[in-house]
């Protein structure tokens, strides 16, 4: 076991560094020149929603509501749901658009949109709160425990969990995701991996997986002595009142209004295929509870998520490619992932989160935890300009002054053609065709 003592010393490393920087980037945001008004009382986390009285801090609410009202009505978009944490505390809720472009129902803080890959994240925090109340060992090999994932070359006696979580397979980029997209069974899937090639001698590259990811829900669930699901129930989703956050197809259709998937204008058919990965993909819930969770991230819930515990799910443990594309993946410096975790520098400060992508929906959760402050958002489109969201969230909350601060202007739309009104909506079923399987 000498692999995992040398692991849980790294882990245990990375996370005193990453809790040095979180109290080190706490201060210096405090240094003079970047004071900031008094706080407003905390929002409750069972706040249903925030009024526009509320939007008070640093940050410009009025501008970026216009602005985002306005990638809203653009035609590549259908609905969007925002949330903001500034300082700790929840300041803005915001829905705009549509959950049916044919029936013109508007989203509302209420409705249900998926969290695609958000959902790692949920994986990652449920194994750091393992490891630090039950002695989950993150540096452990992965034929340790009974599992349906099979690798290569004898991989689960090489790939630790905590490099299952970090995705460290050594697999070719999401591997087998077509086959489970046309349907087959996700374990089934998992033990075909053996005979999948390799885009790396496993441990020694980051290469995104689904399938070989969602091992970790069978792992977790044999630790936590329960299902996967009941064990993210009642450690992480029950504790902070996300009553409207659920694994699988039925955790979306069955809300009283939930966004319907959009692509290039068409409402799309839903697949179960990826709700069968509920560690990767599985997750769907309302902004209000989207916004609660990443709350929890900035620090606001030690009792259920404590600052150890975030700090060993945050922390880097493997450099990645470069995350989104153009300017914006030029601005984000030294990519990496943790567990089920992103992390990049932006403007000098470490930031931490994730986005995901799914047939017809779109999410994304970016915050900086030293300054306890980021953003949540989903849509219901295929759209990716939105991703870039939280940045121009982060430019306002740090201000002009801030060192080292891009120049682009993330939400411009003046390059983009003008939208066509839209056509006025028609009647439609809630029900019937979408649902398919």
């Amino acid at each position: 076991m000498q692999r995992g003592k040398s692991l849980a010393l790294l882990f245990g490393l990375a996370a005193l560094l990453l809790v040095g920087f979180y109290i080190y980037r706490a201060f210096a945001l405090e240094r003079p020149g970047n004071s900031h008004s008094e706080p407003v009382e905390s929002v409750s986390q069972n706040s249903p929603s925030v009024r526009p009285d509320d939007w008070q801090g640093r940050i410009d609410y009025p501008s970026l509501d216009q602005r985002f009202a306005a990638i809203a009505a653009r035609p590549e978009m259908a609905g969007l749901a925002v949330a903001i944490v500034e300082d700790g505390d929840i300041r803005f809720i915001r829905t705009y658009g549509v959950t049916d472009k044919r029936s013109g129902e508007p989203v509302t803080p209420q409705t249900v949109f998926r969290w695609a890959s958000l959902s790692k994240g949920v994986a990652g925090s449920l194994a750091a709160k393992l490891s630090a109340a039950d002695g989950l060992d993150l540096g452990a090999l992965l034929s340790d425990w009974p599992s349906s994932l099979r690798l290569p070359d004898g991989g689960l006696g090489k790939v630790t969990l905590a490099q299952l979580l970090s995705h460290q397979t050594g697999l070719t980029k999401n591997a087998y995701d077509r086959k489970l997209e046309d349907g087959e069974n996700p374990g089934l899937l998992r033990a075909q991996l053996a005979n999948a090639p390799l885009q790396c001698v496993p441990t020694t590259c980051h290469s995104y997986q689904n399938i070989a990811f969602d091992a970790v829900s069978e792992i977790l669930g044999q630790e936590a002595g329960t299902l996967y699901e009941d064990a993210v129930e009642d450690r992480l989703f029950a504790p902070l009142a996300m009553e409207s956050a659920q694994f699988g197809m039925s955790g979306l259709t069955g809300a009283d209004s939930w966004a319907r998937p959009h692509r290039r204008g068409e409402v799309r058919t839903l697949s179960e295929s990826y709700w069968r990965l509920p560690a990767a993909a599985g997750v769907s819930s309302n902004i209000i509870d989207l916004a609660r969770w990443l709350r929890a991230h900035v620090g606001a819930n030690h009792d259920i998520l404590s600052g150890p515990e975030l700090a060993l799910a945050h922390a880097p443990l493997v450099r990645t490619g470069r995350v989104y594309g153009g300017d914006l993946a030029r601005a984000l410096q030294i990519p990496s992932y943790g567990l089920g975790w992103r992390s990049f520098t932006y403007a000098g400060r470490l930031l931490v989160g994730h986005s995901g992508a799914v047939d017809g929906y779109r999410a994304t959760m970016i915050f900086d935890p030293a300054a306890r402050t980021g953003m949540v958002a989903m849509w219901n489109s295929g759209w990716g300009l939105p991703f870039r969201m939280p940045f121009a969230v982060l430019d306002s909350y740090y201000g002009p002054s801030a060192s080292d601060s891009p120049s682009s202007d993330w939400l411009d739309l003046s390059a983009l053609p003008s939208p066509e009104p839209a056509p006025p909506p028609q009647p439609a079923l809630r029900d019937g065709p979408l649902v398919a399987p």
